[in-house]
């Protein structure tokens, strides 16, 4: 067991480092914070609740974001290092494929959740902000302040360990931009938009941290998509099914679950007598419950409807939605390892 930790532990912390350098990695963190930063003169266009507006925005901008670059770092870790031949060095050790397989999306799992920290991080500061609804909306700032310092600290101490210390500049950034954001965060909640001090809690909304923290559940679900299909293709259809199993896995209510419901209701209106198991209506009930089943249902994890209609999310929903991420996780690294048993790559 011990052994088993050892190696385990080893496969993460490569791939975790060999995550955050990955050049896309920083892209996506520009993209991600440009939209953002965007999103804010976007939502003053609407004529009723921009703030609203604001977090769909900011939230789906981050999703996306975090659905492309699991698509890319699984392949990066994973099926590039099986092209290459370098997979190889690591299984002629005594390393089986099974610990592997789970390394590497643990690795790839915790670089995708630091990106997406760094990316909360500056979307809750634009919701302290706030939305600009009219040209007499005072600028908040200490968020100005304390958003733009960190991320000036980020960028020049990335610089400077790269022009120094020839360390990586994605992954020196990304592990001093999620500190100094959250300190930036900390600091913005202490003040209002002149500078005038209120306590913490005042512009802090914990709803706000459990829908990213469910969103970051969604994420790992994605990455195990990933990884189970970088086990045999190349980054492009890696990134392909990711896509289609995420638009899918979000409409799975819509395509299939109301589907069912409906066929449901039409079967409890016929008679015992005239029922038959073989006509169409069963085989498509069939074949939604189980698209229904197999896909991962992102819908469940995106939390901006309760956010935006002020809703309360219960604990007791933790509770129904983390076991079935949980299983599906499992699932779909079980898939991953069996796929990758019969790959070859000597």
């Amino acid at each position: 067991m011990l052994e088993f930790l050892e190696q385990l532990w080893a496969i993460v912390r490569t791939t975790f480092a060999e995550s955050i350098r990955q050049p896309v990695l920083c892209v996506g963190l520009v993209v991600g914070s440009i939209l953002i930063v965007l999103a804010n003169p976007l939502s003053g266009f609407t004529l009723e609740d921009d703030q609203r507006l604001l977090i769909d925005l900011s939230l789906s901008s981050i999703f996306m974001v975090g659905v492309v670059l699991s698509a890319f770092l699984a392949t990066s870790v994973l099926s590039r290092e099986i092209e290459n031949r370098t997979a190889l060095t690591v299984l002629s050790k005594p390393v089986g494929r099974p610990t592997f397989v789970l390394g590497k999306y643990l690795g790839v799992t915790a670089a995708l959740l630091m990106a997406v920290a760094f990316l909360s991080l500056g979307f809750l500061l634009a919701e302290i902000h706030g939305a600009m609804e009219t040209v007499r909306t005072p600028y908040h700032a200490p968020v100005l302040t304390f958003a733009a310092s960190a991320a000036a600290l980020t960028v020049l101490g990335g610089a400077a360990a790269n022009y120094l210390y020839g360390w990586s500049f994605t992954s020196t950034t990304v592990t001093l931009g999620v500190p100094l954001l959250t300190l930036a965060y900390l600091l913005s909640l202490l003040f209002g938009p002149e500078w005038e001090s209120h306590p913490i809690g005042t512009d802090f909304d914990p709803e706000l941290i459990v829908a990213i923290g469910y969103m970051g559940i969604a994420l790992a679900m994605l990455v195990a998509v990933a990884i189970a299909a970088s086990t045999r293709l190349g980054q492009l259809p890696t990134l392909a099914i990711t896509g289609v199993v995420f638009i899918l896995g979000l409409l799975s209510d819509w395509l299939f679950g109301r589907t069912i419901a409906r066929l449901q209701e039409g079967f409890a209106a016929i008679p015992d007598a005239d029922r038959s198991i073989f006509d169409g209506a069963h085989l498509l009930y069939g074949l939604c419950r189980a698209c229904y089943a197999i896909l991962p249902d992102f819908q469940l994890f995106w939390l901006t409807d309760a956010l935006t209609q002020k809703r309360e999310i219960p604990l007791s929903y933790l509770a129904v939605t983390l076991p079935y991420a949980a299983v599906m996780i499992v699932a779909l690294l079980a898939i991953a390892t069996v796929l990758f048993q019969r790959r070859e790559i000597g």
